[in-house]
């Protein structure tokens, strides 16, 4: 077993000013992200060449949009450019995947998938439009992004193409979302997208806006002015509200120590010879604010900003750095009372835009909790505050165990925030997940928000797992951890991600379950990444050789 782990841990912290691979610029209304990657990164052994990206990139894009939220209520369009002719973007640097371990490929797809979601709940949650302008090739992510966007314009330039090249160039797939956003979103036909992806060299202007591609293309003697003209209908169409001043997000400085990552409101500690690592989540205080100008005021120190952006990069290093911990064990620490108290008064301010913000940071910080490959049993002892929002992390849980204490002081609760505030991927709340197959039973479980829960009833309501005495509750979770934590991780990476998300899927489940079958497959394969396999031959003089026997 894995007795240590070291402190080195992924950079998933940036801020403007260090940017090295996008331009980012705000002009009253409009923002503009330009792509401009450099070649030599500090560390890689490959060259970002033709605006390609890796993490780095993806990190500072994933910054840029957080910081829109909360930094610039004021800008209501989005446009991606990019500053190398003839080039938008040439997608995830090849040479990058080819040296990857396969952990780092899902996780880096993972992450640069929820990055493109994160572009699509900019326009749907805050109402900014967003505008690939590609005045330039895309191919294979680069196009990917592109799809994330509200509009994609092609320039007609007589070379400047759209392409998914992965299945011909790579033996791949277009890995973060690609397919499903082509026929689900763009509604492409199947009969044209099957073409397309197996057309290497990808689709001119012309014939992508007959095929649904793009939404036009424009020459390059007009290109400025036609943006300029999209950007101006998209400020009109925006619904935004910008009625307040914006918030400055600062990086969060935790303390890594060998076995202990420390926030102000989160704490997460690795018991690395069990493959077990203790989150444990502090709740609000008396003092949080409820008025939404004093929320204003608090800034990025409101305890609703961030606690749960401490969780969020909590989460990303988990996945990334720590991939011998398997079991995550959830824990709260807080008042229900003053976690019942806030939500009310989040839920009564929803509109305020700062607010609509911060709840919206909170809905997608949860989502990447659902969709993290760690298994989560969450422990309900006295003391803790699984109430309202603190509770959706119970919900979030493969299991949650509740301690019957002799005092009946150990509670649950829900809030109005539970019923729908914090969608999950497939668009139900946790709710109406835990419940799919009793929807009746969801209208009396919030009908009684705000009343505290103990053990027992818990556990009749279906609100736990399992309420157990304190005779049983010790050596009964401590048997569940050992049993989670020796099963292979392989396995219950598959079955966690179908057991929580039943019922109907959307454009974004899918590509999620398909993400993990697809990469955790694909990415194993001789053809792919085998001695001949196609990844590992490009840019090689030697051409890949396949099996052909179809699996």
């Amino acid at each position: 077993m894995q007795a240590t782990q070291s402190t080195e841990l992924t950079e998933f912290q940036t801020q403007p000013d260090e940017y090295r691979h996008w331009q980012f610029s705000v002009d009253g209304s409009t923002a503009t992200l330009t792509l401009n990657v450099q070649e030599e990164d500090d560390g890689p052994d490959y060259l970002l060449k033709q605006n390609s990206y890796d993490l780095s990139v993806d990190v500072e894009l994933s910054d840029a949009i957080q910081r829109l939220r909360f930094e610039h209520p004021e800008v209501k369009t989005l446009i991606f450019g990019s500053a190398i002719a003839r080039v938008f973007c040439a997608g995830a640097n090849i040479y990058m995947l080819g040296k990857s371990t396969h952990p780092f490929k899902v996780n880096f797809c993972k992450y640069t998938n929820e990055t493109r979601l994160g572009i699509e709940d900019l326009s749907e949650n805050t109402g900014v439009r967003t505008i690939a302008a590609l005045n330039g090739t895309a191919a294979g992510g680069g196009y990917e992004l592109a799809l994330a966007c509200d509009e994609i314009y092609l320039v007609d330039d007589g070379a400047s193409t759209v392409s998914f090249p992965e299945v011909p160039l790579l033996a791949v797939l277009p890995g973060t979302g690609g397919l499903t956003r082509l026929v689900d979103k763009r509604k492409v036909r199947r009969d044209r997208a099957d073409i397309f992806c197996t057309v290497a060299e990808g689709l001119k202007g012309k014939r992508a806006k007959q095929w649904g591609l793009v939404d036009d293309f424009f020459p390059l003697s007009k290109w400025n002015d036609k943006i300029d003209a999209r950007a101006k209908a998209a400020i009109d169409a925006s619904t935004r509200k910008a009625d307040w001043a914006g918030t400055k997000l600062p990086k969060l400085t935790p303390t890594i120590e060998e076995d202990s990552m420390t926030f102000e409101y989160v704490d997460v500690k690795f018991d690395h010879a069990e493959r077990t690592a203790t989150l444990t989540m502090r709740g609000p205080g008396a003092d949080a604010p409820k008025a939404a100008d004093a929320m204003i005021a608090a800034g990025a120190d409101f305890w609703a900003i961030k606690a749960f952006r401490e969780l969020d990069l909590a989460l990303l290093h988990l996945r990334m750095d720590y991939p011998g911990i398997n079991v995550v064990v959830l824990r709260t620490t807080g008042s229900i009372a003053d976690v019942l108290s806030l939500d009310e008064a989040l839920y009564a301010n929803r509109e305020n835009g700062f607010v609509k913000e911060v709840l919206s940071n909170m809905a997608r910080v949860l989502r990447r909790t659902d969709l993290t490959a760690k298994s989560f049993y969450a422990l309900i002892e006295p003391g803790s505050c699984f109430a309202g929002s603190m509770f959706e992390l119970a919900l979030c849980a493969d299991r949650s165990y509740m301690l019957i204490d002799d005092d009946g002081e150990n509670k649950i609760a829900l809030s109005a925030l539970n019923g729908g505030i914090f969608p999950m991927t497939h668009e139900k709340s946790r709710l109406e997940n835990r419940f799919f197959g009793e929807p009746d039973c969801i209208a009396g479980l919030m009908e009684s928000a705000g009343t505290q829960i103990d053990a027992e009833d818990a556990e009749e309501q279906g609100l736990v797992t399992m309420s157990l005495d304190d005779l049983d509750f010790e050596d009964e979770v401590r048997l569940a951890l050992e049993e989670r934590a020796s099963f292979s991780p392989d396995a219950l990476t598959g079955m966690e991600a179908s057991l929580r998300f039943p019922g109907a899927e959307n454009c974004d489940s899918k590509i999620f379950g398909r993400l993990s079958a697809w990469q955790n497959w694909i990415f194993q394969r001789p053809n792919a990444v085998g001695p001949k396999g196609a990844l590992t031959s490009y840019g090689q003089p030697t051409r890949p050789e396949f099996d052909f026997k179809r699996t």
